[in-house]
């Protein structure tokens, strides 16, 4: 190669290569004839060897020698060689039609070989058919693969809390039944952060079921965060808190009265300026409950036409704050995780414990069938009676057996009439009125007028 040989010439002649870049020894050879032989009384570090001063030489360096520094390697293209060829691209495959239009959903999942993926290429930019078929495919393969949320996972909050509670314990911990509420305010308050005005003032429909029959009231995100404070201030007034309707007089003190008289009394459509006392009433909630420890949990919270416990009011509020921040994040498009397992289960637990009620009520208004048979009487309280075994699958699940024939009965494995399966989330977004009974993805054995009876009565457990 042309580089070894000019490094063969420096080698073999003390570092002097030609001047002009060549690397032939006879022209350094013909150079010393015509120009006499070097200074052997030099060094090759140019300093005088003889009794001269090393450090002061007393000769200059001779101007018709060559340069001991190398003169910089000629690029390739100064050499006038020839180019290395490049690499040719593979020559595309000669197919016909139908085997590259059967081709096209290999190439869209990039499964074909390059020879493939070359003839097909070619063949889209010569047939629109093709071509639009290729491109459907490809939106047909980002489909295969969901958006992913660019949160974090829901239950990394509770353990990087039990991490610094194992080592350092707090003075005033949360209660157990409070910490769901904490953790999806604190959820939904990360999903608001970075909205914009036009995502405060994105449309959202609330659905929930009424009798049988599916519901809806249309708003907006400033809307549902507003819905969240008014209905919040339930459970601030019963701790004695500031109630954030002010002056404003409800017509029924029920969470949709509470929250249409809150929207009528604005003067504007609720905007991001809500979110701060909705955030901040989220906090002296959670506070408060700390304050006065685990033993308020049974304070009742009045509902207008029921009352809750505390500890089952909290539950109640960190659900709907879940559901809710689905019906934003769907409004904006934006992918939201369901609650951690522990805290899906305390969820499930609750509404598994308001069927019973729910039953009676809906027996009561004939919207539920009586007890067939020998069953038509009351079961006596704490007597077991007929039951429905509800099992819970996938995370935060369980197994709960629901009495059918009186709320004050106990569920029994031995009166078992009917089994249902259902996923947690599913049976969660029932309970909220976003899914119908007859929708509801579940697992059916045993008596089908029970099942009917529980599915409906669950899906009436939502409301705005």
């Amino acid at each position: 190669m042309n580089g070894a040989g000019r490094f063969e010439a420096y080698d073999e002649h003390e570092g002097q290569p030609p001047q002009d870049g060549s690397s032939s020894g006879e022209e350094h050879r013909r150079n010393q004839e015509e120009n006499g032989p070097a200074d052997t009384t030099r060094g090759t570090d140019g300093m005088d060897n003889g009794n001269g001063d090393d450090l002061h030489p007393t000769t200059e360096p001779d101007p018709d020698q060559p340069p001991r520094i190398p003169l910089p390697r000629a690029s390739v293209e100064d050499t006038g060689r020839p180019l290395p060829d490049p690499v040719p691209r593979p020559m595309p495959l000669v197919l016909e039609h139908r085997v590259l239009k059967s081709l096209l959903g290999a190439w869209a999942l990039a499964a074909c070989s390059p020879e493939e993926t070359a003839a097909v290429e070619d063949h889209l930019g010569d047939c629109g058919s093709c071509a639009d078929e290729a491109r459907r495919l490809r939106e047909a393969v980002g489909l295969l693969h969901p958006a992913e949320s660019l949160d974090l996972d829901p239950s990394l909050r509770a353990r990087v809390l039990q991490g610094c509670l194992e080592r350092r314990p707090p003075r005033i911990p949360v209660p157990a039944w409070a910490t769901p509420y904490d953790a999806e305010t604190a959820r939904l308050d990360a999903l608001l952060q970075d909205f914009g005005d036009a995502e405060w003032h994105a449309p959202v429909r609330l659905r929930w079921f009424r009798k049988d029959e599916p519901t809806s009231r249309r708003t907006t995100v400033a809307g549902v965060i507003a819905h969240l404070l008014t209905v919040d201030g339930m459970v601030a007034v019963a701790l004695g808190l500031a109630d954030p309707m002010g002056e404003v007089a409800a017509d029924r003190a029920t969470p949709a009265g509470r929250t249409e008289a809150y929207w009528r009394a604005s003067h504007y459509p609720p905007t991001r300026a809500v979110r701060a006392p909705w955030r901040e009433q989220t906090h002296d909630l959670v506070r408060t409950v700390s304050f006065t420890g685990g033993g308020t949990g049974g304070l009742s919270v009045p509902y207008g036409d029921f009352e809750l416990p505390l500890r089952d009011a909290m539950l109640d509020r960190a659900f709907e704050c879940w559901v809710h921040a689905e019906d934003i994040a769907d409004a904006v498009d934006y992918p939201y995780e369901p609650p951690s397992g522990s805290d899906l289960h305390h969820m499930v637990d609750l509404a598994a414990r308001m069927l019973p009620m729910v039953l009676s009520a809906r027996r009561q208004a004939g919207l539920a069938a009586p007890p067939p048979g020998p069953h038509r009487h009351l079961v006596p309280a704490g007597e077991p009676g007929r039951s429905l075994r509800l099992e819970i699958e996938g995370s935060g699940g369980g197994e709960w057996l629901i009495p059918l024939d009186s709320p004050a009965a106990v569920g029994s494995a031995e009166h078992e009439v009917a089994h249902v399966a259902l996923d947690g989330t599913e049976f969660c977004r029932l309970a909220a009125g976003h899914v119908s009974p007859e929708e509801a993805a579940a697992g059916q054995v045993g008596d089908r007028t029970a099942i009917r009876d529980v599915l409906f009565a669950a899906a009436s457990l939502s409301r705005m």
